[in-house]
């Protein structure tokens, strides 16, 4: 089990929720909204604020898919 499912799943249903629609619905339409924005040295992870939370993504232009890599707090999401 990867971390962020790992988050998701000891996470209420309504803030994994909220984040999946988060992730699956803005994310999904336009993989770099303008509130995604690059992570200083790591070439081509994004972070989208989602709340209090932070996800940490790239994007797999071959298959065309969003990969999250972390979902955490954003005291925690950059360790």
């Amino acid at each position: 089990m990867t971390q962020p499912e790992k988050f998701l799943d000891k996470h209420d249903k309504h803030t994994a929720s909220r984040i999946i629609n988060k992730i699956e619905g803005a994310l999904g339409e336009n993989p770099v909204p303008h509130n995604a924005t690059t992570i200083t040295g790591e070439h081509g992870v994004f972070r989208v604020r989602i709340g209090n939370y932070r996800a940490l993504y790239r994007i797999d232009y071959s298959s065309k898919k969003i990969v999250v890599m972390k979902l955490d707090k954003r005291s925690r999401v950059y360790d």
